[in-house]
Parts: C-alpha cells; structure tokens; sequence
C-alpha cells in the first residue's frame, strides 16, 4: 500500500519530537522515508472492473447484440468510456476514421502532467466483432485499462512520465483504427512514446497466463508482478502480430503485454500449473454470440487487471 503524503510527515515529526525530549539528535532513529519514494501500484477492484463489463453488456444487449465498428453499440461503448474520463479529469479527444464504408473511432485519453517527451501509454481494442457482445475480447481488457486509468486520478498519482491511455476502434477488421493512429504521428512524436502496453482478451474462462516477449523492459516488469503473486506465465504466441500492440512495434515503438488465451486449447502441462479443463480452449466463446459476461473468469481478470496497473506504475516513474 502506498505511503501517504500525510503519513510521512506524521512519522518525521514523531522522530523530532522524540529527539527533542530526549535532549538528543534524531540520528540514532529510523529515517522517514524520502518524499520522492516510488509509488506503489493501487489493487484494482474487480468489482468496479465487472461494472465496467455489465454496462458494455448493456449497450451490446440494447444494440443488436453487439458493439462492432460502425454500429451503434461501439459508438455507446466510446461514449461510455469517455464520460467516465472526463468526470476524472483526463484530456480526452477522439479520432475519426473510415473503414469499410463506415466511420469508426479511436478514443486517447491524456493524464495531466509528467515528461511529455516520455509517454507510457496502455491501450485496448474497444470493438468487439458483429456476432457478439466482445465482453473478453475485448471488454476485459477495455475494462481493465479503463478502471486504471480512473485509479490513476483517484490516487492523485504524479509519475515522472507521461501517461496516455487508448481505446482502439475497427481492431475486429485488421488493427485499421491502432495503425491510423501510429500513423497519423510524425516520427519525433512516435519516438517519445517510451512503452505502449496492449491489453487484448485477459479474462478468458478456461484461462492461461501469457506475456509478449517484446521489449525486454515490458516482459520483465509482468514477469516480475506474477512471479510477485507466485502465477508461473508463458510466452504469448498465439495472438503475435494480431492486435494493436503490431502497428506499434512495426513504428520501433517499445512494445509489451498480456493476454489470456482465444481458440488455442489448453495442454496437460498448462493446466497442471494454471488449472482449468484440458484440452478445451481458452476461450470457448471466442467471437461468438456467448462472449458475454457469463464468459469470464473472475481471478484471471482480477489478477491480469493488478498485472496492468503495476506495469502502468513501474514504467511510469
């Protein structure tokens, strides 16, 4: 838990009164700790993030059945994420685009302060396909980035870096709304993005435990987190290429992840250290009308939702 402003001072003033007393120096005491000591990730809610995923529910149930570039589901779910956004204090602006004959949107969202020449960005692909509701792919991820992007501005976190948050449109017809937006940057903006971390598909319910080896940096700072909760993790392969974090690394972005597994089945050997039913896929419901929040497992969300806002802190100061 981080150590409050608050609780500092209280503690270097117990230490001067102590010395005071005593007629001594402080010298002999324990030290406060330094004003400028690392903050500490907060624990994400799941609660608040399977909020998140029953009002992506909602607007596909109240839209077809859906949340698909172009359609009125995706545009309520950017709407959604945005108000919650604003309300928080984030700079939020939204990007226009066309793909297949309709106009799709990309939604980047800007945190106050820091280095603007360092940006951490965490990013997810907020459509789901035409036959679904998405809500783990890619409604866990949306909700994941979203509830820590809100945890930033209730803690009143200050990093060194810039952070930038993203929520992606037309990921389900090829990466067109990430690439637009690589894209739309000149080469010295593309250079100060120091990290940007995807978030595609982390709740799924027959789940595995996968990290993008990419940049060694990014790999390391998840791998460290799940060996932190004693969660052994593989190499992500099966989604390699095929989601936002590609436009960005193909740019010589710094690039990093996690994902919980789609269509692939589950080995002996990965249930064995993950659980879960083998020989089934990770997600049975991969794009597919049963993709709604019945199609979640609750740990692999809770514990893929901590392992973002502790790569978001990490590599943010």
């Amino acid at each position: 838990m981080k150590l409050l402003l608050s609780g500092r001072a209280l503690t270097a003033a117990a230490v001067a009164l102590a010395a005071l007393v005593t007629g001594g120096s402080a010298a002999g005491a324990a030290p406060a700790p330094a004003a400028d000591q690392a903050a500490a990730a907060p624990d994400i809610s799941i609660a608040n993030v399977k909020a998140h995923l029953a009002q992506l529910q909602s607007i596909a149930t109240a839209n077809g059945g859906n949340r698909a570039h172009g359609r009125a589901g995706y545009q309520a779910s950017l709407n959604y994420v945005q108000a919650k956004l604003d309300a928080a204090g984030f700079t939020t602006r939204v990007q226009r685009f066309t793909a297949s004959g309709r106009t799709g949107y990309n939604l980047i969202a800007d945190w106050p302060g820091g280095d603007a020449n360092q940006v951490v960005m965490a990013g997810s692909h907020l459509d789901s396909v035409t036959s679904g509701p998405g809500i783990n792919d890619n409604g866990s991820g949306s909700s994941a980035v979203l509830e820590t992007a809100l945890a930033v501005a209730r803690s009143g976190y200050h990093p060194t870096k810039h952070l930038r948050f993203a929520w992606w449109g037309a990921e389900e017809l090829g990466l067109v709304g990430s690439r637009y937006y690589v894209n739309s940057l000149a080469s010295a903006e593309r250079s100060k993005i120091s990290g940007y971390l995807n978030f595609d598909m982390i709740g799924s319910p027959n789940p595995g435990y996968f990290v993008y080896d990419d940049d060694p940096t990014i790999e390391q700072t998840f791998k460290d987190y799940f060996a932190g909760i004693g969660v052994s993790t593989e190499i992500e392969t099966e989604g390699d290429g095929r989601s936002d974090h590609a436009p960005f690394k193909n740019a010589g972005v710094p690039v990093g992840g996690l994902f919980s597994g789609a269509d692939y089945r589950k080995t002996s050997a990965q249930a064995a250290k993950w659980g879960g039913t083998v020989g089934q896929p990770f997600d049975r419901c991969y794009h597919s009308s049963c993709d709604t929040t019945a199609n979640i497992n609750d740990t692999a969300l809770d514990r893929n939702s901590d392992a973002v806002a502790y790569a978001v802190w990490e590599l943010s100061q």
